[in-house]
């Protein structure tokens, strides 16, 4: 299988670029947005609301499936696949920004990342070789090598530490990964290597530098969702361009506002995840498109539903995602020409839309003042649809050369 990035268009205003991304379980059409499954669900909503939805890929997540439930469950269902009924493409993290994420119970040393567990306090000793094994057992798409989120305030001779080590960490993954291709779950997935060095544009060269050098189907940009200013993961990015390969994917891993996507795909990006639509719409925040222009970042807005504003609107929760006269989807469709080059992914669906259009969001705002749990499942539909929405508006936007 041809597992490069098939470039089919380049922008002639920015770095942004769309094309086909082919993996074990089918192709993903780039630039394209992977809600996140943390443990083998998006928060309230199934495998089959996501193939509603068009969501084309999922992320799960290596440390927090290792701990629950465990490997002997994931070998008995012969991986994730299975076990979720998910039948698209998945890409898990290797659980490096988790153990990163526990703080005062991990502890990084060469052989791995010693932690305890969240759930019951257990030792364990996260080791690239390990984080290999449980992705391969997951049976994922996309594998993660396991590297050291570096913060924004490391000092200089601890960041420059911990990028020698993910560089040999990157190493031994490799290795690992491909001498144990017979006995995955899946034979044909992908590796990625994990640019980090905080906000060191220096330092985040010369480590991608290494990384190309090693060789890997795809490059992520880490550790630039850590508390750094959104200008300076631009700086990174920009620096970053010129030096990772052109025909293989380039992932920005975790959080992002609606506005910064587009500022990363216009400076190359082809892969984004966030736990922004899902998390905020837990908390009553919903988004939705104000105009049709992506290149201002007023394009959308945010409603909190919770506000005694919204009590009594009529609005639908389907209108209030889809405001721009494109959210028609069949009308939409019906526009592209039969024999276009371009296959475009139905991120939208009818029978979505017509179960947010059976709602307002003034039901939704009594939903959430009685925290009844449906309020969280319809917000979230809401927002990932909004998210992938954007990403469907994004790739139409290069192709008409207005991005």
């Amino acid at each position: 299988m041809d597992n490069k990035l098939n470039v089919l268009k380049k922008s002639g205003v920015s770095s942004a670029r769309r094309g086909v991304l082919r993996t074990p379980h089918g192709q993903i059409q780039t630039p394209f947005f992977m809600p996140i499954a943390t443990k083998a669900a998006v928060k309230t909503l199934s495998s089959y609301d996501m193939e509603r939805l068009g969501a084309q890929i999922i992320l799960s997540n290596t440390y927090h499936l290792y701990l629950r439930p465990g490997m002997g469950v994931m070998r008995e269902y012969g991986g994730l696949h299975n076990f979720m009924d998910w039948h698209g493409p998945i890409l898990t993290d290797s659980g490096g920004y988790q153990v990163f994420s526990l703080a005062r119970r991990r502890k990084i040393k060469e052989e791995g990342a010693e932690f305890a567990s969240h759930i019951d306090g257990s030792k364990h000793l996260l080791t690239p070789e390990l984080s290999m094994d449980i992705q391969q057992t997951l049976g994922s798409d996309i594998v993660m090598v396991l590297d050291e989120c570096t913060p924004p305030d490391y000092d200089q001779k601890t960041l420059n530490t911990s990028i020698e080590r993910t560089v040999r960490w990157a190493k031994r993954s490799k290795e690992h990964f491909e001498q144990h291709l017979d006995s995955s779950n899946n034979p044909g997935a992908l590796l990625f290597g994990i640019n980090q060095g905080a906000t060191d544009v220096d330092l985040r060269i010369k480590h991608a530098q290494d990384l190309v050098g090693i060789g890997f189907d795809g490059y992520a940009i880490g550790g630039l969702s850590v508390g750094e200013p959104f200008e300076k993961s631009c700086a990174v990015l920009d620096a970053l361009h010129p030096v990772l390969p052109t025909d293989k994917p380039r992932y920005f891993m975790g959080g992002a506002k609606p506005h910064e996507i587009v500022a990363y795909v216009k400076r190359g990006v082809d892969m984004l995840d966030c736990v922004l639509p899902s998390r905020n719409a837990r908390h009553g925040l919903l988004y939705r498109f104000v105009h049709d222009d992506l290149n201002r970042p007023d394009f959308y807005e945010t409603v909190h539903v919770t506000n005694s504003k919204y009590a009594m609107d009529k609005t639908s929760l389907a209108g209030s995602n889809l405001e721009s006269g494109i959210s028609n989807l069949e009308s939409r469709i019906s526009k592209i020409e039969p024999d276009s080059k371009f296959e475009i992914q139905r991120s939208g669906n009818s029978s979505v839309e017509s179960e947010l259009s059976r709602y307002t969001l003034g039901y939704l705002h009594h939903l959430f003042s009685v925290d009844e749990m449906l309020a969280y499942r319809l917000a979230t539909m809401v927002n990932v649809r909004f998210y992938l929405e954007l990403m469907e508006r994004i790739r139409r936007a290069i192709e008409d050369g207005k991005f």
